[in-house]
């Protein structure tokens, strides 16, 4: 669970881009050609869900991702920041990407859009659990 708006916005201005640690929000599925769909789901109430079922409506609306796109996805696990990320792409593919700013740019832009997206959050985001004192 996140934090409420005004906290977001003070940790997200205080903080740099690639120190932050993406999480993901959504599952993915495989595709045959290798890379992913994001699978957002169709309905956020249950009750709507039944109520459209009668009409064989698809429970998941499918983002196709590119094959960078596919591999940044897979690379957030909850544990690496941004610019490891970044590292891992530049060597993975040093063809697509030539200078070090490009990949920075890139993917700082694509994590941003998830972000807005809401199929990511960031860990410094998440609410801390509360400590008990004994």
């Amino acid at each position: 669970m996140e934090v409420h708006f005004f906290k977001r916005r003070k940790i997200l201005k205080k903080s740099n881009a690639l120190d932050l640690i993406p999480v993901r929000l959504l599952n993915h599925e495989l595709r045959e050609d290798g890379n992913l769909d994001i699978l957002l789901p169709r309905f956020k109430r249950s009750w709507l869900e039944r109520l459209m079922a009668p009409l064989h409506r698809k429970e998941f609306i499918r983002i196709k991702l590119d094959r960078f796109g596919s591999t940044s996805w897979l690379l957030i696990d909850g544990i690496k920041p941004v610019q490891t990320i970044c590292d891992e792409l530049e060597k993975k593919y040093p063809e697509l990407l030539s200078p070090e700013s490009e990949t920075l740019d890139r993917v700082n832009k694509f994590m941003t859009i998830l972000y807005q997206q809401r199929f990511i959050s960031f860990q410094q985001l998440q609410k801390l659990p509360l400590r008990k004192h004994s």
